[in-house]
């Protein structure tokens, strides 16, 4: 246990001598790639005009949402009133996502609990 306690910690001071080198770099390499994405001058009143323009675009985006899942919700009841002659692999395939849906499910609620299987801290 002592030697993977080792091995452990000249793993993180590799890592941490990497990033320390390479991370200033990795940076500026980044933010050359992007910088057309950079508003200038970065100032109070530019971010909350930023802000401001990204609710209102979501805002309207919701009508579009909306159809959709209407949409979507009409193919499910035509599934649904066409179920006799729903086949085994779709059936299947449904079910695997419902498993995988409740997966995830589950993922958060540990996440939520701080990661723990047995409940929150107390």
């Amino acid at each position: 246990m002592a030697a993977r306690l080792q091995q452990l910690r000249s793993k993180a001071v590799q890592a941490s001598e990497f990033v320390s080198k390479s991370g200033c770099a990795y940076y500026k390499e980044m933010m050359e790639k992007n910088k057309h994405y950079v508003v200038q001058p970065p100032t109070i009143e530019k971010c909350q005009e930023l802000s401001k323009q990204l609710f209102y675009t979501r805002l309207a985006s919701i009508p579009g949402r909306c159809e959709s899942f209407w949409k979507e919700l009409d193919g499910m009841k035509n599934i649904w009133k066409n179920r006799k002659e729903l086949k085994v692999e779709d059936a299947g395939i449904a079910a695997l996502f419902g498993l995988e849906l409740y997966a995830w499910f589950c993922v958060g609620e540990i996440a939520g609990r701080g990661f723990t299987f047995t409940g929150y801290y107390v």
